[in-house]
Order: structure tokens, then C-alpha cells, then sequence
């Protein structure tokens, strides 16, 4: 009896120390960062945010006429690069995995896959929301600089809930390119997947509402590049935000959805 419960205990003790204890997310996530900046691509990617800024801020200064010299035409012109870097941040940040074979080492560190992709999400959020910070930044001094050298009154017509809504607009685009990288798993796909749904599908639904009263009186409720264009003009209303929800949860909620469980039943090689 002595004998059977000392090799009960040993067995216990070994059970014990062999063990290894669950990583935790915030040490996921931190890895997930750093993964962002470690290789060339994703160092100059970022970088770029701030490069299309700056270049963006000066071309205003240079080039736009002194009475357009507002704070309002620097977020304009930065905010074209960055509606398009973003969703390519979304994107890579999935597909690198599958695209440089690193996601058996990955998956295999971490086994259960919803807490990778929930960690990238995490870090594509965190970089999404700081790049915009960071290019609002560098608008206002250029927009200091630029009315500073042209002599002309300093405006600043954009307000916080404005700046705000331009934020989750472009978080929003990001977002939908880390869904088509879920969905697609594969980098030049799903860049060509965002392209054709941020160009092309705008255009095939505006001159489908031109030609068909129907979509026209219902495009808000079925198009979701149509449907966050109040985020960006500055004021949304009850049901703009409802119309927002709806195309969100058919464009974006549900295809990430479904990619999130092509990728926990896909095999990793």
C-alpha cells in the first residue's frame, strides 16, 4: 500500500513539472508586433505610413493654393495612402503565415489558432488606430508649417468627432483586409480580392443605383463602401449607424466568420 501510493505521488510530481504552463495572450500579441516589423517588407511597410504622410503634407504645402491651406486638406491628402497601406497591413499580417511558411512553427507553439489570429487582430487594430494618430500628427504641422509660410490665418476645421470618424473609417478598411487575409490565406490574392471590392465594386453599384430605383433607394442597406461614406463627411446619424451595422455584419462579420473556420479545420504544411 505504502509502496503504491509512493509511486502515485512520483507520478503526480512528474505530471507536474513536465507540464508546460499556457502562453499567455499578451505574450502572443507582443510577438505578433514584433513579427510586423522583423522582416524587410513589413519594416518599410510601416515606415511608409509615416513616409506618404510627410510626402503627402508637403505636397499640400507646395501646391495647394493659400486659401485650401485648412486642416482639412491635410487629412484629406493623407488620408488616401492611408486607406490603401492599412487593409494591406490587415492582409499580410494573416497571409505571411501561409505565404512564408512560418505558420507550422507558429501553430505549433501555439496550437489552438483562434488565439493567433485573435492576437494579429489585436496588433492590426493597435497599428491601424496609431498610424492614423501618427498621420494626424504630421497634418497638424504641416498645417502650422504651411500657414506659417504662406502668411495665411491657421485653421483648424476638422473636429474631434470628425477626426474620430475618419479613424474608424479607415480602421473599418483594415478591417476588411484582415478578413479577405483570413478568408484567402494567400497574399497577392487577397490583395487583388481588396482592390476589386474597394475599385471595382464602388463603381458597379453606383451605376447600378443610376440605372435601378430600387438598389438606389436600398444602397446604404446593401452596400458597405456606400454605407461608411457618412463617417468620413463628418456627421452620422441614427439609422446611418444602423445601415453601417448591417452591411458590416454581412461584408465583414460573416466572411470572418467563415474564414476563421476554413482556418482552424485547414491543414498548416
Amino acid at each position: 500500500m505504502t509502496a503504491t501510493l509512493a509511486v502515485e505521488q512520483q507520478r503526480v510530481r512528474r505530471t507536474r513539472t513536465t507540464t508546460p504552463k499556457r502562453i499567455p495572450t499578451t505574450r502572443i500579441v507582443a510577438v505578433e508586433m514584433r513579427k510586423m516589423f522583423d522582416t524587410r517588407s513589413g519594416f518599410w511597410l510601416m515606415a511608409g505610413i509615416g513616409i506618404l504622410a510627410t510626402l503627402a503634407t508637403g505636397a499640400v504645402i507646395l501646391f495647394a493654393p493659400d486659401s485650401e491651406l485648412t486642416y482639412e486638406t491635410f487629412a484629406t491628402a493623407i488620408g488616401f495612402p492611408m486607406a490603401v497601406i492599412l487593409p494591406m497591413v490587415g492582409i499580410l499580417s494573416v497571409t505571411s503565415e501561409w505565404t512564408q511558411r512560418t505558420g507550422l512553427s507558429t501553430f505549433t507553439m501555439v496550437p489552438h489558432r483562434g488565439r493567433v489570429i485573435g492576437a494579429k487582430a489585436i496588433v492590426a487594430l493597435v497599428v491601424a488606430v496609431t498610424s492614423m494618430l501618427l498621420a494626424a500628427g504630421i497634418g497638424a504641422i504641416g498645417n502650422v508649417v504651411g500657414t506659417a509660410i504662406t502668411g495665411t490665418d491657421l485653421v483648424w476645421n476638422v473636429s474631434v468627432a470628425e477626426l474620430a470618424g475618419i479613424i474608424l473609417g479607415n480602421t473599418l478598411g483594415m478591417a476588411v483586409g484582415f478578413m479577405l487575409g483570413v478568408l484567402i490565406r494567400n497574399s497577392p490574392g487577397a490583395i487583388v480580392a481588396y482592390f476589386v471590392y474597394s475599385l471595382l465594386l464602388p463603381t458597379i453599384t453606383t451605376l447600378l443605383a443610376q440605372s435601378q430605383d430600387w438598389f438606389a433607394d436600398r444602397q446604404a442597406w446593401l452596400d458597405f463602401n456606400y454605407a461608411q461614406g457618412p463617417l468620413f463627411e463628418g456627421s452620422v446619424n441614427g439609422e446611418q449607424w444602423a445601415q453601417l451595422g448591417v452591411t458590416a455584419f454581412f461584408w465583414l462579420v460573416l466572411p470572418l466568420a467563415f474564414g476563421l473556420v476554413a482556418i482552424r479545420r485547414s491543414e498548416v504544411k
